[in-house]
């Protein structure tokens, strides 16, 4: 799978078709489950050393001889571009006796060669082991050339860097179908990462994708929403795909109909929208949904003239939220203008702690140098390089609408661990939830067996 241009047949946009929901068992999902350590190496046994998942950017590795880590679990993944061009994938680990072979997060090979730092065995950015200190000294012959870097399967698309560490893992393709065929037509690989926040959390990995899984906390949690979107399970579309990955498509642009507050509220909230797109909202002050309509509209009109294709794109993709969540951790929050990714990592020992990336991919308009990323509520600049930045909860922001979430996890993981909880008791709308933990479930019998 490589980073290409969308093919001219995604002109036009996403297939809204819905499909069949799957059979959902009605097992209780435990509290259990999110502090046992025994089922934390369940997960680690069968889930995520058995799919693919994402290790960074394309474009942190233009050149080669650049590289990145990341860590995953107990693990840490080293992707280098090679002098061929290509992306490759090795565990972190020096084949001698086991020293971590890079501690930093991003580098360029200085030399062309990978150098361990206990004894000095230099590896060049294909893997291979090229040269030992005292080569002659080993009785069971050099090791130039056999012990090389543990190679793992990577690719890309969309503009990331894909790992997998089960060498006989089906293709990234085939894994991602039939999301990637729809994720196409936003361009991804064209984004620029404007935002790049990572947690070191209190609270179990699956909490992220639990949340990220449902939308019946927006009036609670992210009450800011309701006057710009409809949140509302009738309003909106879920599909859950035998691949384990899932979407939710929500109207935006205007509220849904159960919503009872000011047009004023709305129309203060999507100011920075209808400001860029020169819309005024006055006409539809008494029949709000309509504005949503109107911006689409608008967006349509003027898209080409403020630097956007928005050939690719249906009317729908023009205002509403298109969120899918990939199996296991990662979900893209997908705006006509950008993506807000969120993906968590297991922590190395603890299941009741993660590690929490949130990203904000911006899709610059052709010919801008900035722009107001009304999603982050933020200016934004393609020159300048983002800073990674890093802490425990309430140490950094990930920005306001997240922060809210990262506060109920904290509090939730709390709650799973009292004796006085019983298991989920959940409405039909949150049955991405169970769809998620079912895949989970279904993997750990698989790979278990």
């Amino acid at each position: 799978m490589t980073d290409v241009i969308p093919n001219p047949k995604l002109r036009g946009g996403i297939v809204r078709d819905g499909v069949a929901e799957p059979i959902l068992s009605q097992d209780p999902i435990a509290g259990e489950q999110y502090y046992s350590k025994d089922y934390m190496q369940s997960e680690w046994d069968a889930v995520w050393t058995k799919v693919w998942l994402i290790a960074g950017m394309v474009n942190q590795v233009p050149l080669a001889g650049d590289y990145i880590t990341i860590d995953i679990g107990r693990e840490s993944i080293l992707c280098s571009r090679g002098t061929d061009g290509r992306i490759r994938a090795f565990y972190n680990v020096c084949q001698h006796r086991g020293n971590r072979l890079i501690t930093n997060e991003r580098g360029s090979l200085a030399g062309g060669e990978f150098q361990c730092a206990y004894h000095g065995w230099r590896y060049a950015d294909t893997g291979q082991l090229n040269w030992v200190y005292c080569e002659e000294d080993f009785p069971q012959g050099t090791p130039c050339g056999k012990r090389n870097l543990a190679e793992i399967p990577c690719d890309t698309w969309a503009g990331f860097i894909w790992i997998n560490m089960d060498e006989s893992c089906a293709s990234l393709q085939e894994y991602l179908s039939p999301v990637a065929e729809q994720l196409d037509s936003y361009q991804m690989h064209n984004m620029k990462r404007t935002h790049w926040v990572t947690l070191e959390s209190d609270f179990n990995w699956k909490c992220v994708q639990d949340n990220f899984n449902e939308s019946y906390h927006l009036p609670y949690v992210h009450p800011q929403t309701l006057p710009v979107m409809n949140e509302h399970y009738s309003g909106c579309q879920f599909d859950m795909y035998a691949s384990g990955h899932a979407r939710m498509l929500m109207p935006g642009g205007a509220p849904g109909p159960q919503y009872e507050g000011s047009s004023d509220v709305t129309f203060k909230s999507l100011k920075p929208d209808l400001d860029f797109w020169e819309l005024d909202p006055e006409p539809y002050r008494n029949d709000l949904p309509s504005l949503r309509l109107a911006l689409q509209r608008r967006k349509r009109e003027l898209g080409q003239q403020k630097g956007y294709d928005f050939s690719f794109y249906s009317d729908e993709q023009l205002t509403d939220n298109y969120h899918y969540t990939i199996f296991p951790n990662t979900s893209f929050s997908m705006k006509p203008d950008g993506c807000i990714f969120l993906m968590a990592r297991p922590h190395a020992t603890d299941p009741t702690k993660c590690w929490f990336d949130m990203w904000y991919l911006t899709l610059f308009p052709t010919g801008s140098k900035e722009y107001y990323s009304n999603a982050m509520r933020d200016w934004v600049s393609i020159d300048h390089q983002v800073e990674h930045v890093q802490g425990k909860v309430g140490e950094v922001s990930c920005g306001s609408a997240i922060d809210q979430d990262v506060a109920i996890w904290s509090t939730q993981q709390a709650g799973l661990q009292s004796r006085g909880y019983r298991g989920d008791y959940m409405p039909a709308q949150e049955n991405r939830i169970r769809f998620f933990h079912d895949t989970i479930n279904s993997y750990i019998k698989q790979f278990s067996a």
